[in-house]
């Protein structure tokens, strides 16, 4: 501290230059915590000042940072520009940055950031859904603690909750977990995933060191938060986590923080920390601090005086602005009728610049382009704009920011009253004149870019496309109130705060305009989307909804958000309603029709997905992502070939897309191209080599090519990324089952079921596998708690069934196999095992009319052309050529890898027996035993053979030699 000494009157010159007048003992709060060592019981780190508006917390705060710089601190000060705590660090950063302190490695990744956002954009949002039974979707419960979080996933603004708590968990949890799974789509590797998906829990670590590193070279860093209570509700919780607790890594104790806002701190983030603020609460002048004011402004006449303390009310900011005209003429006091602002205005002799401070109130901000409009030629001439912007910044209620300048809202509120009372009808041609500026400006800054929902996302473009909005809604609330509604529909559309920043400008609009009406319903949509993401856009989007006066397209277009908000958070039934909603409004909505095609896709409702998506592909073919969703459908339904020209005309378009490459992956192997998917396979893993769900995608595949240890090295790694995926789990333990570790597959599920107790297709699962086992109590228990959560379910139905004939219950298995069929015709395992459940009862007829039925459905199953011929051979008719058939169809596919192809060996062993081919059962029976067969695989042969001696064995004593065999193989 500089202790040179100074006269009374020197001091004196000095506070006078400064323009800062009283709050001494606020002045010497700051100042001597610079005195305190760090580890001082009285040192602080955070300070809260807080009143109410007009009390002067701006100017102590531009004090208090000059104070701070006076004693070698690098500072920033932040105001309501702000509207995240991305947007936050960024301008730290900035402001650190012109003062010689960058943030080196923040600035690198943020920028790193913008980039991988921007490319993950194009990634189709429903990609990567984790598939249940039969291919639909089930979240994992890395996306369900997400959203227990509030739908936080995005890490773009945290202290959500109230919203997200009104919606299912385990549904918002698909929704997260589909975009982890999209991101993965566009970007090179796992960390760029997670920076999209978690851009604070990334970038918050790398600014606190970067802060940490200019603490080390700097004796004080202090940042600012000016009108706090418009950013805590984005910035609170991030705030309390980095300053109380390290969540985020240590901050320096050299790092101070001030919070400058006009209520209190919210309980709910800093309850339990108000020991560790220092709280300095402001308030109105004394009336000595207010004459002080005027006596340094050199108002002394004593009626000028009262003058200004009644006006004023003792208002810091405007007792400073009467004060700075110093005004003499005690005739003033005789005029009580007029306003306060033309108190404060009384003073300028010049009406032009009188008129000037008026018409500069009108809009949100100024510089000297906006400052041009809003004066026209009535009072400043063109070649003095400069000149007199330049003066109306100097003025004390004119605060600058980064470049512009902005009134204080109570001296502004005031004026506006004013200017509004005055002449209504030079208000709305004033407004109209801002309006229409914005929008030839919004026009030139479009420069011809397609796409609304892009342009969103560029500040400089929203901000004049909000502005424009805002004069209009000044203007005439209600004639511009269906333009303003379409406005806040697309701010829906991109994410992010776009839709937060389209309320407050409507609420402000609505204040400003003295419409109560438009008030009302811009402070509720401002409280909508202060929850933000998912939750708080579904409630923004209900609301617009609710007003009549949302024309039609905008009403098209808020249902299709709406629905692609409800089904990225797994609520299909609402999802679908809203898509239906849109069509019945628009038929020709292509949105929608995409929108709602993959809510069928992803609900497993293939058919009506098909509908939709071709609808959409034959419109927009250019759409990539078109394709590729309606590759997928056709992979469901089973139409590969189909799936796979999909896929390649997608691919011809991306061929970077990993994940168009897993899906042509998995329809090749539908179709037994082990080679090409295995080619997919790895070239989406070679694109993102350290996404750990293309990984896990492509450990499917190996195990499908029974290749189950490298299954497994995927399925593990996955885990390791996310512990808690059901689908995870579920995965590997269908790889763990392939390798006869029936224990740990078992364990796996049941990890599997208690994150996911409500799931079915888990409980129809691990029934089957209990009943491969023989644990068919187990597995009953299973199917019956299945159908306990969706009576309607198929696979449970069949399960049971086939469960019950192993228990010998005949009559109940075949009830429960009509039951199923009834459920799912077209499903050929369920008349392959009714069928083959009617041949043992000697129902030969029904046995032939439900394996022909799976065969319509299934040609080239080899089982059911072999059961089949039992059937043909029972009833007394030639047998043989089916029985090639199914020998010839067996020996393709055992030629194949994996649990398949090891399978299909035992098949064509007994097939060879039915046959009377001796020789070659005999090799066969070799091979099979020399192939890595499994335990669990040869007693599934015996147990055919079994059935094969009961029905139509040509010969039980050769029969009896290879059972024999593959009896002691067991050990």
């Amino acid at each position: 501290m500089d202790e040179r000494a100074v006269s009374r009157q020197e001091l004196i010159r000095q506070r006078r230059r400064g323009g800062f007048v009283g709050r001494r003992r606020e002045l010497a709060v700051f100042e001597e915590n610079f005195a305190r060592r760090t580890d001082d019981a009285a040192y602080q780190f955070l300070f809260h000042v807080h009143g109410t508006a007009g009390v002067g917390k701006t100017s102590l705060l531009r004090q208090w940072e000059a104070t701070a710089r006076r004693h070698g601190a690098v500072t920033a000060l932040l105001g309501d520009e702000v509207h995240g705590v991305l947007e936050a660090m960024e301008a730290v950063s900035a402001q650190l940055l012109r003062q010689g302190s960058p943030l080196k490695g923040f600035d690198k990744l943020l920028a790193t950031y913008h980039l991988r956002r921007h490319e993950a954009e194009t990634a189709v949002p429903e990609q990567g859904r984790e598939p249940g039974p039969g291919g639909a979707a089930g979240p994992s419960v890395t996306g369900e603690l997400v959203a227990r979080a509030g739908m936080a996933g995005l890490g773009l603004v945290p202290g959500l909750g109230p919203i997200a708590g009104a919606f299912d968990p385990r549904q918002v949890a698909e929704g997260a977990d589909r975009l982890r799974l999209a991101l993965g789509a566009r970007l090179r590797s796992r960390e760029d995933v997670q920076l999209v998906l978690s851009p604070l829990q990334v970038l918050t670590p790398v600014f606190l060191a970067d802060l940490a590193a200019v603490a080390g070279r700097a004796p004080w860093v202090v940042l600012f938060f000016d009108t706090y209570e418009r950013t805590a509700p984005v910035l609170d919780e991030w705030l309390r986590d980095v300053l109380v607790t390290e969540r985020y890594g240590p901050v320096p104790v050299s790092v101070q923080v001030v919070l400058c806002g006009q209520g209190r701190l919210a309980p709910r983030w800093w309850a339990d920390s108000l020991e560790l603020i220092a709280s300095v609460g402001l308030d109105l002048f004394s009336e000595e601090e207010a004459r002080a004011l005027l006596a340094a402004r050199g108002v002394t006449r004593e009626p000028v005086v009262d003058l200004v303390l009644r006006l004023s009310g003792r208002l810091p900011v405007l007792v400073d602005l009467l004060a700075q005209a110093r005004p003499e003429d005690p005739e003033a006091v005789e005029d009580p009728s007029e306003t306060a602002v033309e108190r404060f205005l009384k003073w300028e002799a010049d009406p032009r610049r009188r008129a000037t401070a008026l018409d500069c109130a009108l809009p949100l901000y100024l510089d000297e382009d906006v400052f041009a409009v809003a004066v026209g030629d009535r009072a400043v001439p063109p070649e003095r704009i400069a000149e007199e912007y330049d003066r109306l910044r100097g003025l004390s209620f004119v605060t600058d920011q980064a470049g512009r300048c902005r009134y204080h809202d109570v001296v502004r509120a005031a004026m506006l009253r004013v200017r509004r009372a005055q002449s209504p009808a030079r208000w709305r041609t004033d407004q109209l004149r801002l309006a229409d500026a914005l929008r030839q400006w919004r026009e030139v800054r479009e420069g011809g870019r397609p796409g609304a929902r892009e342009l969103w996302k560029d500040p400089v473009w929203r901000e004049h496309r909000l502005g424009e909005m805002y004069h209009l809604l000044c203007a005439d609330p209600v004639a511009a109130l269906a333009g303003a509604l379409d406005t806040l529909v697309h701010a829906c559309d991109p994410g992010g705060t776009a839709a937060h920043r389209a309320a407050l400008i409507a609420e402000r609009a609505g204040q400003d305009a003295g419409d109560p009406a438009l008030a009302a319903l811009g402070r509720s949509l401002r409280e909508a989307a202060d929850d933000a993401d998912g939750g708080g856009r579904v409630r923004v989007l209900t609301l617009l909804l609710g007003a009549r006066e949302l024309a039609g397209p905008s009403r098209v277009l808020a249902h299709v958000l709406r629905g692609r908000e409800h089904r990225n958070s797994g609520q299909d039934a609402r999802a679908l309603a809203d898509y239906d909603r849109a069509l019945d409004l628009d038929p020709g909505a292509l949105r929608a029709y995409y929108g709602r095609g993959t809510a069928h896709l992803l609900a497993g409702r293939y058919e009506p997905a098909l509908v939709d998506l071709t609808h959409f592909v034959e419109r927009e073919p250019a759409a990539t992502h078109g394709w590729v969703e309606r590759g997928r459908c056709l992979h469901h339904l089973g139409r590969d070939e189909e799936a796979v020209a999909d896929l390649d005309r997608a691919l011809l378009a991306t061929p970077e897309d990993p994940w168009a490459l897993c899906f042509r992956g998995q329809a090749h192997l539908a179709l037994g191209r082990t080679g090409r998917a295995m080619a997919d396979f790895d070239a989406a893993v070679a694109r993102s080599p350290d996404d750990g769900s293309i990984r896990a995608w492509r450990g499917t595949a190996l195990h499908a090519v029974g290749r189950y240890e490298e299954a497994l090295a995927h399925l593990d790694g996955w885990l390791r990324e996310r512990p808690r995926s059901v689908w995870g789990l579920a995965q590997r333990a269908g790889v763990l089952a392939s390798l006869g570790r029936f224990e740990d597959a078992l364990a796996d599920l049941g990890a599997a079921l208690r994150l996911r107790r409500d799931a079915p297709w888990l409980l129809v699962r691990r029934g089957h596998l209990l009943r491969r086992i023989r644990r068919h109590a187990a597995a009953l228990a299973d199917f019956d708690a299945a159908l306990a959560l969706e009576p309607a379910n198929a696979w449970a139905r069949a399960g049971r069934g086939e469960t019950l004939r192993c228990l010998g219950r005949t009559g109940e298995a075949l009830s429960e196999l009509d039951r199923a069929h009834a459920l799912d015709p077209a499903d050929p395992w369920i008349l392959s095992w009714r069928g083959r459940l009617h041949r043992r009862t000697g129902d030969l007829h029904r046995a032939l009319a439900d394996l022909d039925g799976a065969l319509a459905l299934a040609p080239g199953s080899a089982w059911d052309v072999y059961e089949r011929a039992l059937v043909l051979r029972l009833t007394g008719r030639d047998a043989d050529a089916e029985l090639s058939r199914a020998a010839d169809l067996f020996a393709r596919e055992a030629a194949s890898l994996g649990v398949h192809g090891v399978r299909s060996r035992g098949n064509l062993v007994v097939v060879l027996c039915a046959l009377g081919d001796w020789e070659r059962a005999a090799a066969q029976t070799t091979a099979f035993l020399a192939s890595g067969r499994l335990r669990w695989q040869i007693e599934e042969v015996l147990e055919d053979l079994a059935d094969l001696r009961a029905a139509a064995d040509p010969d039980p004593r050769r029969t009896g030699e290879l059972t024999a065999r593959l009896t002691a193989a067991l050990g």
